[in-house]
């Protein structure tokens, strides 16, 4: 356990919580964190954290699960290639079960149409060197974390000249939609912990704008116990002690102020920023990675002609207002009655990064 166990030093997390009710002690108003990472979500709920903080923060979970914010449309798109003779789609398994206006891959997979699952799309790729008869259409979901992956996918691709390898572009970058929360001004946010993962790519400089248009501190957290702690110390002194806000690293270990610049690199060769659709938080500006003119050949939307159906949403799912955490889970008429991990009927309940089942795995209401 040696680099985890350190990581979940139960006398270290008591010094911290101690420092932290040292810092509150008096301070009546109430702070609103949120986090835009969903394995922030997770780690969060598993470690009980937010039991042992004062009743005056107040924790909210944002759009930090990719699957979670891609609109029904996307998954429509992906459906209807799925019913084509001559496509297989390959997609990373918590894509599976969400549901789109009327079927989800799932359903589609059950009813005999070619879906694989797969852990790469490298692993797509070898798939369509070794079926060059077919179609093989990748569901490229995520944030900047995979990006870089999926366009060094399509880079081998053009290389190799696998010209029968497609990728169906879903990916998101998360500074708009940060921006986007606060602009909106539907909630209340005093700091935000900002994603480790995707901070390892991007570094620190996308959350300057956020912090000196909207004197919001970010503070970009890892993923262990005492990594969250630290960070909501961190945070919560920015916030009392009315310090210029700022972006801090507490995850140094890993995020570098100029983030990972091979990956940003790969990722600016492959793909265009442009504005792109999320759920619950409607059209974003220049939030979104679609496939350059330059590598269209391997571009699913732009070379494999298809007609949808029309979206639908589902009236009674409040998936979008979870997302935005201006409501829980558990406001919800569906969640842990008709909607559970076994039959989710919003992605947010699909997802082992989505709120709802977070709530329903580790906080029952």
């Amino acid at each position: 356990m040696k680099y985890i166990s350190e990581f979940r030093d139960k006398k270290i997390s008591r010094k911290i919580v101690d420092k932290i009710n040292g810092t509150l002690k008096g301070y009546k108003e109430k702070i609103s964190l949120m986090e835009v990472c969903g394995t922030h979500t997770n780690s969060i709920f598993r470690s009980g954290i937010m039991s042992l903080l004062p009743d005056n923060i107040e924790h909210l979970s944002g759009p930090g699960c990719p699957v979670c914010v891609t609109p029904n449309a996307y998954i429509d798109t992906a459906i209807a290639y799925s019913r084509l003779p001559d496509v297989v789609i390959t997609t990373f398994g918590d894509m599976i079960k969400v549901p789109g206006s009327t079927s989800s891959l799932e359903k589609e997979k059950a009813s005999g149409n070619d879906i694989k699952i797969v852990y790469s799309p490298l692993e797509s790729l070898e798939f369509a060197k070794n079926n060059p008869g077919k179609k093989i259409i990748f569901l490229g979901v995520g944030f900047e974390t995979t990006a870089p992956l999926v366009a060094s996918t399509i880079l081998s691709a053009s290389e190799k000249k696998i010209r029968n390898f497609f990728v169906l572009s879903g990916h998101k970058i998360i500074p708009p939609a940060m921006i986007a929360l606060l602009t909106s001004k539907e909630i209340k946010i005093d700091g935000f912990i900002c994603p480790g993962h995707v901070s390892a790519i991007i570094g620190e400089k996308p959350y300057y704008p956020i912090v000196e248009k909207f004197g919001i501190p970010c503070v970009i957290v890892g993923f262990e116990p005492l990594d969250l702690l630290e960070g909501i110390e961190m945070l919560v002194e920015q916030i009392t002690e009315k310090k210029n806000p700022s972006v801090e690293n507490q995850y140094k270990r890993v995020v570098r102020k100029e983030g990972n610049k091979k990956a940003l690199a790969i990722m600016n060769k492959v793909f265009d920023v442009k504005d792109s659709p999320w759920r619950g938080l409607g059209t974003l500006p220049k939030s979104g990675l679609y496939i350059k003119d330059i590598y269209s050949d391997f571009d699913a939307e732009k070379q494999i002609d298809i007609k949808i159906e029309k979206t639908k949403h589902n009236p009674k799912c409040i998936c979008g207002e979870v997302l935005c955490g201006t409501k829980k889970p558990y406001d919800c008429k569906l969640y842990g009655k008709s909607c559970n991990p076994e039959n989710p009927i919003g992605p947010c309940m699909v997802s082992s990064e989505g709120t709802c089942a977070a709530y329903y795995k580790f906080k029952k209401q």
